[in-house]
């Protein structure tokens, strides 16, 4: 039975998995790597550290099996950049997704594409996504980037490091914000606006094809043929096997609403982001509404209120309360729908009435709000995912929040155990690249939560309390504007 091997770069950690023609993984190991943020809003790591830490777990990984794998596939976080020479020496270190230096760059790119222009490469402008990122650096550090070969996506780095081999495929290609969806290439107007030389950007490949070998002679993935991959979001999709129409709720430090599409019928809203999804350029595509206001904003009040998640859980299975404050979790601004970097998180309604257990319970429901904002962004682009919605991650395994989740969206849910789907999506990739199949990661579920259940109070709750939300977050907006 074929083996392959998936290497999943994440921002923080990478992990590798080896993975069975049935979908089944067999073995994984993780490791951490540093984010270095040394001034207020950088987000940078040194891509050796990926490097490094993918051969370590892939050591690891491979200790125990009882034969060679045959193929690895690839998955990596979107939106960076990574300065190289030819050789993929880097001339910097990474710029991330999470750097939000670039935003004046990001408002220049705005009015100089215009709408029409910006609905073709699938997103509006946002500080970390790669040619923001590379406006930024032909403004402050021109000698970095006329000492580079190649601007490449972290996963597309490691694959050079890997075989010698500079490729991209069509689903980092398109988080860029420099590629044309519509066209299926390299945008001319996006390379101008963005100030990039287009022999910077790697060619673009089918995201099974084989990309080259493993040319480390130290390494246990010595002479492995690599399938190109694909960024996290969409190998995550295909990990699942989701099709046209349907869709998945995937609940972590942020949170991401998908929706697959056939074709790119760009969003001209521009508060979401549509990007090609793996395979074939031009195969298929997914919207997606991206929330940073996730895991991350409850972990930060939970550290201003010395509080745990479990009490946090529990003070939201108790219900919601008329009188509770009202929370906007936006700690590191936001992007879905409201595409706006400089919203601050706060509570309102606070009054000597106010308990610690309502201000718990405020944070997961502004949460929710966050992710119901985004979900209504996805349905009026008319990309409506079918019910019930796949619901994943660590969130999901709280049945309060998922029942609130349920009425703030109006659509059932259907949460899922499932932990892989990122790096069994990057093995599909590897397993199509050797000509044979793999079938999707099995979607364990835990029953369908319909919506309208989700208080003692009744629904009627959620929805006047979500309506004092977004009248609290357009006066927030307001104000940010304002000043």
């Amino acid at each position: 039975m074929r083996r392959v091997v998936g290497i999943d770069l994440g921002t923080q950690s990478v992990k590798v998995a080896v993975v069975a023609a049935d979908g089944e993984v067999l073995s994984s190991a993780v490791r951490p790597y540093a984010v270095d943020s040394r001034q207020s809003g950088w987000a940078e790591t040194d891509p050796q550290a990926w490097l490094a830490a993918a051969l370590d777990a892939a050591r690891e990984a491979l200790a125990s099996g009882d034969a060679p794998p045959d193929a690895i596939g690839l998955s990596g976080q979107m939106h960076g950049v990574v300065l190289c020479d030819a050789d993929g020496t880097p001339v910097r270190p990474a710029i991330t997704w999470a750097d939000t230096r670039s935003a004046p760059q990001a408002r220049r790119i705005a009015q100089d594409l215009g709408r029409a222009e910006l609905a073709r490469l699938g997103s509006a402008p946002f500080p970390g996504f790669a040619g923001v990122t590379l406006a930024w650096l032909a403004e402050h550090e021109p000698d970095a980037l006329a000492r580079a070969r190649w601007a490449l996506q972290p996963k597309d780095w490691l694959r050079l490091q890997l075989t010698g081999e500079v490729a991209t495929d069509p689903s980092d290609a398109s988080g860029t914000l420099l590629y044309d969806l519509v066209a299926g290439a390299w945008s001319p107007a996006a390379l101008q606006a963005c100030d990039v030389r287009a022999d910077l950007l790697a060619p673009v490949l089918a995201s099974d094809a084989v990309a080259g070998t493993v040319r480390l002679t130290d390494s246990p993935l010595s002479g492995l043929p690599v399938a190109t991959g694909g960024a996290d979001a969409a190998c995550g999709i295909h990990g699942l096997g989701l099709a046209p129409g349907s869709g998945a709720l995937a609940l972590g430090t942020g949170a991401q609403l998908s929706s697959v599409i056939a074709s790119p019928d760009p969003d001209d809203t521009l508060r979401t982001h549509t990007f090609a999804a793996v395979g074939p350029i031009g195969a298929a595509y997914y919207r997606l509404a991206a929330v940073q206001s996730g895991g991350l904003a409850l972990e930060r009040a939970l550290a201003w209120l010395g509080a745990s998640i479990d009490e946090a859980q529990a003070a939201l299975a108790s219900g919601l309360r008329a009188d509770d404050p009202i929370f906007l979790p936006f700690v590191a601004g936001e992007r879905s729908p409201y595409l706006d970097p400089d919203l601050r998180a706060s509570w309102q309604g606070l009054s000597l009435a106010t308990t610690r257990e309502a201000m718990l319970r405020s944070v997961l429901e502004g949460m929710a709000y966050a992710v119901a904002a985004a979900y209504d962004a996805i349905v009026e682009s008319g990309a409506s995912p079918a019910a019930p919605l796949t619901t994943l991650g660590g969130g999901s395994r709280d049945a309060a929040y998922v029942a609130l989740l349920a009425d703030a969206l109006g659509i059932a849910l259907r949460p899922s155990s499932v932990a892989d789907a990122t790096v069994v999506g990057a093995t599909r990739l590897a397993m199509t690249a050797l000509g044979d199949a793999m079938p999707p990661v099995a979607i364990a579920t835990h029953g369908i939560v319909e919506s309208g259940i989700v208080v003692p109070a009744g629904d009627w709750l959620v929805a006047e309390r979500r309506d004092r939300w977004r009248a609290a977050v357009e006066s927030a907006r307001q104000g940010s504007e304002g000043a």
